[in-house]
C-alpha cells in the first residue's frame, strides 16, 4: 500500500468506470439475485472500459514514487458479491484501485463525506443529485459519449462556468431577464468575485496536482473553461479565478455557440456542464458529465 497524502479523491460507480450496461438491464428488470448470478457467471470475463475509464487511468498515473496523490474509490449500488467482478476487472485492467463501497441497491452518496471525495461520477441521476445537494462535486456520466484515447501524457479537463465552477446567480439573471440584463449585470459586478459553484473543490484539488514536479510524474494536467459567456461578461469569470488563485490553461467564451466542435478540438478527457443541450453537443466528441445543479435543472 502506498502512502496517501489525501490530495485528490475520486469516487466512481462501477457503471461509470466499466461498461456494465448489458448487466444493468438485468439489474433494472429482474431481482438483484439474477444480477448477482450474472456477474458471478462472468467473473472471469473482464469488463470493457466505461466512459470515465480513460480519465481514471490517467489520474492514477500521478501515483508515483510510493505516494498516492490520487485515490480512486469504487462507490456502487452493486451488492458485495457482484463487487467481486468489479475488483476482478480492476485487477485485469491493472488499475491501482484498492477501496470500494458496495451498498446493494441503497443510495451510496452518504459515504462521500468519510471518503473526503472531491468528485463523484455515476450513471445514476438520483445519486448525483443527492451528492450535489450534500455539497460534493458530482456528475451523471453520459454512457454513450465518446472516449478520449489521445495525448497519453496529459490529462485535459474542461468545465462550464455558471452552475459548475461558479454559483448560478448570474445564470438566474439571464433566465429571468434575458441576455442584455445578464451582460449589464456582469459588467457592473466585474470586480466582484462570483460565489463558488459545486465544482470549485475539484478545481482546487486539480490545481494542487499541477504543482507536481515533472521529474516525479510525467503526467501533466491541462484545464479549460468552456462557457456561453462572451465579452463583457468574460471579465468577471476570469477575475473570479484570479481571486481564487487558480490558473486555467484555456478559456472559451462562446457567446451561445455550440460547444461540441470546440471541445472536439480541445479533446478533453472529461467535460462537465449543467445544461443538457451542452452535454449533448459535447457527447459525440468527448466524455461528458451532466452536473444536475442550478436553475437549469430545477424541477427535473
Amino acid at each position: 500500500m502506498t502512502e496517501s497524502i489525501g490530495q485528490l479523491v475520486v469516487a466512481i460507480s462501477s457503471r461509470a468506470l466499466f461498461d456494465f450496461e448489458e448487466e444493468n438491464e438485468v439489474f433494472e428488470t429482474a431481482d438483484d439475485r439474477a444480477y448477482m448470478r450474472l456477474q458471478l457467471d462472468r467473473l472471469e470475463t473482464p469488463a470493457k472500459p466505461g466512459v470515465a475509464y480513460p480519465l481514471v487511468k490517467k489520474l492514477l498515473a500521478f501515483n508515483t514514487d510510493g505516494v498516492r496523490r490520487v485515490d480512486v474509490v469504487i462507490l456502487s449500488r452493486n451488492d458485495p458479491v457482484s463487487g467481486l467482478r468489479v475488483f476482478r476487472s480492476v485487477k485485469g485492467a491493472d488499475l491501482d484501485i484498492e477501496r470500494g463501497v458496495f451498498t446493494r441497491g441503497r443510495a451510496p452518496f452518504g459515504y462521500l463525506e468519510p471518503l473526503n471525495a472531491h468528485l463523484f461520477l455515476s450513471a445514476n441521476a438520483d445519486d448525483v443529485r443527492a451528492a450535489l445537494a450534500a455539497g460534493f462535486p458530482a456528475a451523471v456520466v453520459y454512457q454513450h459519449a465518446a472516449r478520449a484515447d489521445s495525448h497519453p501524457s496529459e490529462i485535459r479537463i474542461a468545465f462550464d462556468g455558471d452552475a459548475v465552477l461558479f454559483a448560478d446567480e448570474a445564470e438566474r439573471v439571464f433566465q429571468k431577464e434575458g441576455l442584455d440584463a445578464f451582460q449589464a449585470h456582469e459588467a457592473r459586478h466585474a470586480g466582484k468575485p462570483l460565489p463558488p459553484g459545486p465544482f470549485k473543490p475539484l478545481l482546487e484539488a486539480l490545481h494542487r496536482l499541477r504543482e507536481i514536479d515533472v521529474e516525479v510524474s510525467s503526467m501533466r494536467l491541462r484545464t479549460a473553461l468552456v462557457t456561453a459567456r462572451s465579452s463583457p461578461a468574460h471579465e468577471r469569470a476570469i477575475r473570479t479565478l484570479m481571486d481564487w488563485n487558480i490558473e486555467i490553461d484555456e478559456a472559451f467564451f462562446l457567446g451561445g455557440l455550440a460547444k461540441g466542435d470546440f471541445l472536439r478540438k480541445f479533446d478533453p478527457d472529461f467535460f462537465f456542464d449543467d445544461q443538457t443541450r451542452h452535454v449533448e453537443s459535447a457527447a459525440p466528441h468527448v466524455a461528458a458529465g451532466h452536473v444536475l445543479h442550478g436553475v437549469a435543472n430545477e424541477g427535473r
